[in-house]
């Protein structure tokens, strides 16, 4: 009798042990941690998906406001960076250096979602957005902005011209900006198109841009040097090669994910 009950205490006992693997194997699944998602980045970018049409077009006044109202209540920790700048791996920093560092959390052809990191002293030189609606929204630390638009040419109140490689400008803004703060919006001939940021302390700023550059598509960044002119807050600018200071690194994204549920 027992060599009969010896298989069926053998296959009771494989039945037993597969039973207590498989079980095993649903807790090691059951444990592996979920994405990071922060709800407002996720918003914002599904707003940008409805909001940005693609080339030619601007955003409505609606759109804009709907926007802004994310944008001014984002926090740093939306997209995974704490008070103290803690974002970068220590590779991506060398101590005392001024060079601006960029992360791109998402990018298509109506629109890009970029952060740029300044440290104290650095500068993004004066550069236009051709055709481009944008949103700034700076997320730490303190900034100094300088911004142009062009002026009509056929205005009666332009002033002589000076050399014809220069183009007359107004500015739009000039002042120092402290996180948390409004988000400022510049549309393609208005709004401060034309601007220039001064890292005054460590600062992070966040970009949505729609459409993205795109040489190929003739929304090519250009540079401009400023001649302060004396007439209605105007200024000459004069397009100049790529600045050296202008040159940036690109680092990993490592904050918050974002989900494209339309793939």
């Amino acid at each position: 009798m027992s060599r009969i009950r010896r298989p069926d205490a053998v296959e009771h006992a494989d039945r037993v042990i597969k039973k207590k693997r498989c079980k095993r194997k649903v807790r090691v699944v059951l444990k592996r941690p979920m994405p990071r998602i922060s709800m407002t980045l996720q918003r914002l970018f599904e707003s940008c998906r409805e909001v940005f049409k693609g080339p030619g077009t601007v955003p409505s006044p609606r759109d804009v406001k709907k926007l802004c109202h994310i944008l001014d209540g984002m926090k740093p920790e939306d997209v995974g960076l704490s008070r103290d700048l803690q974002f970068f791996k220590p590779k991506d920093v060398v101590e005392g250096s001024s060079r601006v560092t960029f992360t791109t959390i998402y990018q298509c052809e109506n629109f890009s979602l970029c952060i740029f990191f300044l440290p104290a002293t650095a500068v993004i030189p004066l550069h236009n957005h051709p055709e481009m609606t944008v949103f700034n929204k700076l997320l730490l630390g303190t900034m100094h902005i300088k911004a142009y638009d062009w002026v009509d040419p056929l205005n009666p109140n332009t002033p002589a011209s000076p050399p014809s490689t220069s183009r007359l400008a107004r500015m739009k803004a000039n002042r120092t900006f402290t996180a948390p703060c409004n988000t400022s919006v510049l549309y393609p001939t208005s709004g401060g198109n034309i601007h220039e940021f001064t890292a005054v302390t460590p600062c992070a700023v966040l970009d949505v841009m729609g459409p993205p550059y795109s040489k190929d598509d003739g929304r090519d960044c250009s540079y401009y040097k400023d001649t302060p002119c004396g007439a209605d807050g105007c200024g000459w600018l004069e397009e100049i090669e790529m600045p050296k200071e202008s040159e940036m690194d690109g680092i990993e994204y490592l904050g918050p994910k974002i989900f494209d549920f339309t793939t």
